[in-house]
């Protein structure tokens, strides 16, 4: 899986640089329907839980994450929210002792890529095929009957380079590889590179995906919206 130690100390300014909108997704979040016990599966450095927090505090939230160094940083940025818990995991051995009604992942573990004309794809922080399968049976015992699991939708992935808000220049370049491809993460100040990182994702269609899916009782529900930014299923 993934690990992001390489990223961690430059995550914050990278993301808030519009990376991510996390009010609006968090705004899905809470319009997607009545949860009271949420899981977010590959938490980061706890920015979206930060936003869900802060506007939500009649609800139980867990994070985990594989990456000690992110999970370090949203400790610190959580610890004013007593309704908020984290937790160090490998999502291959999940094991959190409860159930939630609404697990998601918006960049985690699990994501789909969509353009609005190609068919959607669903991309995966885990090369390893078996792993992929652990790690979805391993989610699913922490879901409940008729809980839900939202899987977040990003645009395509390319080549590009933007300069952040501090000035510093972000990077990626895309390598397609035999089941996936590789991104490679550069930050620059300058000529001085301040931040190399390699991760490998594995892709499935959608068609693979929603039987991966479907394997472990999660059940596609379509959305109404042309570009939600969830892909929502229905655990049996």
């Amino acid at each position: 899986m993934g690990d992001y130690t390489n990223m961690s100390g430059y995550y914050y300014l990278i993301m808030t640089s519009g990376y991510y909108d996390y009010q609006k997704i968090v705004n899905e979040l809470l319009a997607s329907g009545d949860f009271h016990q949420v899981l977010e599966i590959g938490c980061g450095t706890g920015l979206i839980l930060e936003e869900l927090a802060g506007r939500k505090k009649d609800i139980a939230i867990t994070g985990f994450d594989l990456t000690e160094a992110m999970l370090a940083i949203a400790k610190k940025r959580l610890d004013k929210f007593g309704h908020v818990q984290l937790e160090h995991q490998n999502v291959t051995a999940l094991s959190l002792r409860k159930q939630y009604d609404l697990a998601f992942s918006y960049g985690g573990v699990w994501y789909f890529v969509m353009d609005g004309v190609n068919e959607p794809f669903l991309v995966s922080h885990i090369y390893d095929a078996q792993s992929n399968l652990d790690g979805l049976s391993k989610v699913a015992g922490h879901v409940q009957s008729k809980g839900r699991l939202l899987l977040g939708v990003q645009g395509p992935h390319r080549d590009y380079q933007s300069p952040i808000t501090n000035g510093y220049v972000y990077s990626q370049t895309i390598q397609p590889i035999e089941h996936g491809f590789t991104k490679h993460y550069f930050l620059h100040d300058g000529e001085e590179q301040l931040m190399a990182q390699r991760i490998d994702y594995r892709t499935y269609s959608f068609a693979e995906a929603l039987d991966l899916l479907g394997s472990f009782g999660f059940k596609h529900q379509p959305g109404s919206q042309v570009l939600p930014q969830f892909q929502s299923f229905v655990k049996a």
